[in-house]
């Protein structure tokens, strides 16, 4: 097996200089770089993970901890979160962490606790306090996504205010008989995503003078949740909104396949308007509020890093922009576009 010294004596450096050039620490010219590199693999050589933990007590590897991995959000801020640590010479550890139960306890009692993690990340979890402590305990830098965790740097959206922009964007249309549809607030996602939606909505129309009372629809936060709520809200004439926020683009989705299937035209007789920045909203001509995940996932990592570099575990907090991108699925009410042509 090839040995950094056969790298080393290939490239014509001392043993240090190819150490420092493969494990990225510690000042190397870009030119000798380039040589160490194209060394180690003329020969084949692979550094040992085991052998550079021993000597720098790092393992370059990093924790993972998220709800769901198939969803369209979560997949994007993993993919960004991977390759923004593979481009900085780490691997990556996912743990889909289940609700409270003896599984969830292990990754937190066993599998986290094993230290072999030079950083954590927890993506959209709203951990306890008894797991917020075994994190701690183990003194690495924490950095978490999508609401506050004690002591720990997060990077998240503001829910309330961009669910506000949203609803204010169909008033500002002209749009008074608005209703939003959303996720169950009995099934609540962690750090309160579908109360604090609602709860936007709400004080944009309130602001406006008007009653947000009835107003609400639950759904599930699936394109096939939004098409079901869909046929039945917009199935019925006489209670049919002219606008529509949805808590999500793939509810968003749903509900304008139910409006074709139904004959309502998008938007000359119903507007929709989601939250999210789906690929897939450019293809709809959705409307939306983009909340910019893979952003999320690469400022996560770079404050991990930045954890790793300090030594320290505490990092500045940051609360991210949303982008209203306005596409075709929004327009004036029939009504009030009536009035203007005449």
């Amino acid at each position: 097996m090839s040995a950094i010294a056969d790298v080393a004596r290939l490239a014509g450096v001392a043993k240090a200089t190819a150490s420092r050039a493969l494990s990225g620490r510690g000042y190397v010219s870009t030119e000798t770089r380039a040589k160490v590199i194209a060394a180690a693999r003329q020969i084949g050589y692979v550094a040992s993970p085991n052998a550079a933990s021993l000597v720098t007590g790092r393992t370059q590897s990093v924790g993972v901890i998220i709800p769901y991995i198939s969803r369209w959000f979560f997949g994007e801020v993993l993919e960004s979160l991977e390759l923004a640590l593979l481009e900085h010479g780490y691997d990556m550890t996912l743990y889909n962490l289940p609700p409270a139960s003896p599984e969830r306890d292990r990754v937190f009692e066993f599998f986290l606790a094993r230290k072999r993690f030079d950083g954590i990340i927890s993506v959209c979890v709203a951990l306890s306090e008894q797991e917020v402590d075994q994190l701690h305990r183990l003194r690495r830098p924490l950095v978490g996504i999508g609401g506050p965790i004690r002591g720990v740097p997060t990077i998240e959206i503001d829910d309330v205010a961009a669910a506000r922009l949203a609803t204010e964007h169909l008033l500002s249309l002209g749009h008074r008989d608005i209703v939003h549809v959303g996720g169950s607030q009995a099934d609540e996602m962690d750090f309160q995503v579908h109360s604090n939606r609602l709860r936007g909505f709400e004080a944009a129309m309130t602001a406006a003078g008007l009653s947000a009372s009835g107003c609400f629809y639950a759904s599930e936060f699936t394109m096939p949740g939004g098409y079901a709520r869909g046929l039945a809200l917009l199935g019925d004439p006489r209670r049919r909104p002219t606008a529509i926020f949805a808590a999500s683009d793939e509810i968003a989705f749903g509900l304008i396949l139910a409006a074709r299937e139904l004959g309502i035209r998008v938007p000359t007789e119903l507007s929709v308007i989601g939250i999210d920045g789906h690929p897939h909203s450019e293809m709809f001509r959705l409307t939306t509020l983009a909340q910019h995940p893979r952003t999320q996932g690469q400022l996560a990592v770079r404050t991990l890093l930045d954890g790793l570099a300090s030594g320290s575990s505490v990092g500045v907090s940051a609360v991210l922009p949303t982008s209203l991108v306005i596409r075709s699925s929004t327009s004036a009410p029939r009504v009030l576009r009536a009035l203007k042509a005449e």
